[in-house]
């Protein structure tokens, strides 16, 4: 058996700090930690739609918003709508919420909707995420509580965003981050609202 070893005394703080401050400068000196940080950077949000192969009807929509208010899909037929499924936990729907409030803003006045529908998380946590935006979404933002809409619509993944047509058809579908205000997804949604 062999005696307990004599602990160690702790560096003290100013010597912990120096430490660290070393390393950081030496870390910012070396190109490949430059290339390092570039490479941990989240990727850039994209700006791909998918054409839908066939033109069917969007499933069912129907959701309370953050005040209780109800909303359904049904009701805005006439109108081209994004449904956005996305979760506060998930790092690509969180980067895209202000280019959508970006898209809305760019498309006021016009026949479309913006609806995001949370998956899963009550009231209180988009609520407290929705508050560290700016700035604050105007479009409504739908609570799937049990996930139940999430499983009547094709969502493989968060987040996932539907282009629904004036007569009710999915027209596109996105997998991941996208940067709603890019021409190339504006220009998509005013030839929908030019048909």
């Amino acid at each position: 058996m062999q005696p307990p070893s004599k602990a160690r005394a702790a560096p003290s703080r100013p010597v912990l700090a120096a430490a660290l401050a070393g390393l950081l400068a030496a870390a910012s000196l070396h190109p490949a930690a430059a290339q390092g940080a570039a490479e941990s950077a989240p990727p850039a949000l994209s700006h791909a739609l998918t054409p839908a192969r066939e033109a069917r009807p969007a499933p069912p929509l129907r959701l309370q918003d953050l005040d209780g208010k109800p909303h359904d899909l049904a009701d805005i037929k006439g109108k081209v709508v994004l449904v956005n499924f996305w979760a506060t936990w998930c790092p690509p729907c969180r980067r895209e919420m202000p280019s959508l409030e970006r898209l809305v803003q760019n498309l006021k006045g016009t026949d479309f909707v913006a609806l995001a529908v949370d998956v899963g998380e009550d009231a209180d946590t988009v609520f407290a995420f929705l508050g560290q935006l700016e700035p604050a979404p105007s479009f409504p933002m739908l609570l799937d509580l049990d996930s139940r809409a999430m499983q009547n619509w094709p969502v493989r993944g968060l987040p996932t965003t539907y282009l629904v047509d004036r007569q009710g058809r999915i027209a596109y579908s996105a997998i991941g981050g996208r940067e709603f205000d890019h021409p190339e997804i504006e220009a998509a949604i005013r030839a929908l609202l030019a048909k």
